[in-house]
């Protein structure tokens, strides 16, 4: 990820209650291209972590209400990343506070007055520090096989909590989910927060002709059948220990459907031409692209099966719910492809982004990622371009917004501070609007 990209994603987080103080800080930060948010208490900054992940937080130890130090806490102990670096601003008399700080997990403290090159220096290490972190995670996840479930927009929050609370027990789960919206891809990250010491393993449900699904799904002895060669442990008993990953549940027979059942309701299975029950220890996660309630009072689906695996279940949004998870989720490709064609990742336009936000991704997330592969490989992304009047009233109005901002840091020479006075907007709502719309304001800069 380069320095450009990660600070796309994410601002800087400033919590100052002087009102000289926090405004010196964000110009210095501004000046040097990091963007900024603003805030006056570290309560405010909390509320805004449930909505996006910051680069870094720059925080006054004494503060109206919370202090420094209790947000610190507070981030280390429930923000949804805690390795987010604090550098914390202390009075003259704050240095034995501040010490205290460092060993509770400060990346660093500045004692007033400062001067803003030692805030800028600060905070670029910081910075650097917390990409690393990212990167660095990022290849652990990939060297053990997991794929990360991104997104901080308020559907995928639901997500990701129901995960946290969900995962580490042993209940089945059934996934809902339009095709390409990366079920299992949240299959994967129930079995990473599960713990269980076995493997993750995954069946196409749909993939396979009925006449071979018991044989692949419970298994078989040598000379069961014709071509039966040699015994075959099936999917229930090779997860066993860990996950079973039933993708299109849907397109089971009735009959399969009961088979299924009884193995989810006694937790063994009987190879094909055995008589012998093998206990099995497998945490069953199924997904579906239909409403299985639907299926079940039109009598497609067995409405016990149904009931069975409905304790749980978790709907995954389509990326047209979720558009302001587009710029992570498109980074992420990016920084994939281009580790893997071996080319620098390209930056994309504020044009760019406009569009892909404004599409309505019928393929969800998978789509997006063949047009982050394109993108990498210097190809046209293949999206159909909307005619200018096109859209709903709501997305017009965003482009036309869009379009007024970038036209003020235009004569600003991306000056936000400048940008703001234009506009008649106060400097955080103009940050507030930069950040929603994915504007890179170095891109209007001389």
């Amino acid at each position: 990820m380069n320095s450009v990209t990660f600070l796309n994603e994410h601002p800087v987080y400033v919590v100052e209650d002087d009102p000289a103080v926090r405004l010196g800080c964000s110009q210095a930060l501004s000046l040097a291209g990091i963007p900024v948010r603003e805030f006056e208490d570290a309560e405010s900054a909390f509320a805004a972590l449930a909505r996006e992940l910051p680069a870094a937080i720059v925080s006054d130890i004494r503060l109206p209400g919370i202090d420094g130090l209790t947000l610190l806490d507070s981030v280390r102990a429930r923000a949804k990343d805690a390795d987010i670096p604090m550098l914390l601003i202390t009075g003259h008399g704050d240095i034995a506070m501040a010490v205290r700080a460092m060993r509770a997990g400060a990346y660093d403290f500045i004692e007033k007055p400062f001067h803003s090159e030692r805030l800028l220096e600060s905070v670029r290490r910081a910075l650097e520090h917390r990409r690393l972190v990212v990167d660095i995670r990022h290849l652990r996840a990939q060297l053990l096989g997991q794929q990360v479930m991104l997104g901080h927009s308020s559907a995928m929050r639901k997500v990701h909590a129901m995960v946290e609370a969900i995962g580490p027990t042993p209940a089945d789960i059934l996934i809902r989910g339009e095709t390409g919206t990366g079920k299992e891809v949240l299959a994967r990250a129930i079995h990473a927060a599960s713990r269980r010491s076995g493997p993750f393993v995954a069946l196409n449900c749909a993939a396979l002709p009925e006449a071979l699904f018991e044989s692949e799904i419970f298994g078989h002895e040598a000379g069961a059948f014709t071509g039966a060669q040699q015994k075959r442990v099936g999917k229930f008993e090779h997860a066993s220990g860990g996950t079973l990953f039933l993708d299109e549940l849907e397109s089971l027979s009735p009959a399969l459907q009961a088979k299924l059942l009884r193995v989810l309701q006694e937790r063994c299975v009987e190879r094909l031409g055995s008589n012998t029950s093998i206990s099995v220890d497998v945490r069953v996660v199924a997904a579906v692209k239909q409403d299985l309630k639907q299926l079940v009072d039109g009598g497609a689906f067995r409405a016990d099966l149904y009931y069975r695996l409905n304790v749980a279940t978790l709907e995954l949004p389509p990326l047209r719910e979720r558009r302001d998870d587009i710029p992570e989720l498109f980074a992420h490709f990016v920084r994939d492809a281009s580790a893997r064609f071996e080319r620098t990742a390209p930056v994309w336009t504020p044009a760019d982004m406009a569009r892909w936000q404004a599409h309505d991704w019928p393929g969800n997330v998978r789509e997006l990622k063949n047009v982050a592969e394109r993108f990498c490989l210097g190809l046209d992304d293949g999206l159909i371009q909307p005619a200018s009047n096109a859209g709903s009233l709501e997305a017009r109005m965003a482009r036309a917004e869009r379009a007024c901002i970038e036209e003020a840091l235009r004569a600003a020479d991306g000056q936000v501070m400048r940008a703001a006075e234009l506009l008649d907007l106060p400097r955080k709502t103009l940050y507030d609007k930069i950040a929603r719309h994915g504007i890179d304001v170095n891109a209007f800069r001389a």
